[in-house]
């Protein structure tokens, strides 16, 4: 089970600390508690409940209970336990999903976005490898309370934002381990990006990646939502782009250079992708 997050605005901290329990002692049962409660334990084991749904949260690993559903314990400690605790919270939208949705490229025509909306993904529980690390950026949140500065304060919203991107990175290792769809797609767009300017088809990248193009064109869907010949369009639009806003360069040269092949192809691709003539997006954001 995954949370996904709506940004902006990001989750933001609010406090943190620690606690150790006894043999036979429990973390106390609560409803509707309005933040997030993510508890790492560093030693023993809590068994906690929530909304039916046992976790078994033992060293190494940590479960972010939600703010608005009932958890309770629902085994007491069998040894002395010792566990972080952390609340935060999000002004934003947010649901628990079960799998991640496929990433969709941006196809819209404005090539600076002031405000852009995106949403990513926090495992609800896991065991973490690097468990030494999330400890780290937990006491650190914990000197920083001893400081009533504003400094400090905007300091502990960016180690909060560390540490969530510490437990989407083990979650996506994990993924990328266990489902080479992940693999091969990131393969795949990283030589598309390498040789964008040049003609490629489906044989040649079958050829350079030595898989079936079917296969590819899973994995790319999978992954970036889109086939691989899509992603290279996407991809050679966004570089000529830049090219029409940063250069003087002729529109059928930069129709070159971005790796299309003809001139009218280039044109009709660039319209659909951007809505705009390339003549037309260069005067409408090219620096004066």
């Amino acid at each position: 089970m995954l949370f996904q997050f709506t940004a902006p605005p990001l989750p933001h901290y609010i406090i943190c600390g620690e606690d150790t329990y006894q043999e036979g002692h429990q973390h106390p049962n609560r409803f509707n508690i309005g933040v997030f409660d993510l508890i790492l334990v560093t030693r023993g084991v809590l068994y906690l409940e929530e909304s039916g749904a046992p976790y078994r949260v033992s060293a190494g690993c940590y479960l972010i209970l939600r703010p608005d559903a009932a958890h309770r314990t629902f085994l007491p400690c069998q040894e002395e336990t010792h566990f972080y605790w952390l609340h935060f919270q999000t002004l934003g939208q947010w649901i628990e999903a079960e799998e991640i949705t496929p990433f969709a490229l941006s196809q819209s025509e404005q090539p600076y976005v002031h405000i852009e909306n995106f949403t990513f993904y926090i495992p609800k529980y896991g065991q973490l490898s690097s468990g030494e690390q999330a400890e780290l950026f937990i006491e650190q949140l914990q000197l920083l309370e001893q400081s009533l500065s504003s400094a400090a304060r905007w300091k502990q919203q960016q180690v909060l934002q560390e540490l969530l991107l510490l437990l989407q990175a083990e979650e996506q290792g994990i993924q990328k381990r266990q489902n080479p769809h992940y693999v091969i797609a990131e393969r795949t767009a990283n030589y598309l990006r390498k040789h964008y300017n040049e003609p490629m088809s489906y044989g040649r990248l079958s050829d350079a990646m030595h898989f079936h193009q079917n296969y590819l064109s899973i994995c790319m869907k999978k992954t970036f939502g889109c086939t691989p010949l899509e992603f290279l369009t996407r991809h050679r639009i966004e570089q000529a782009k830049q090219m029409l806003i940063h250069t003087n360069d002729p529109i059928g040269h930069i129709a070159e250079e971005s790796g299309f092949g003809s001139f009218p192809y280039f044109i009709r691709c660039f319209s659909r992708y951007t809505g705009l003539k390339p003549k037309s997006f260069r005067q409408k954001y090219r620096s004066p």
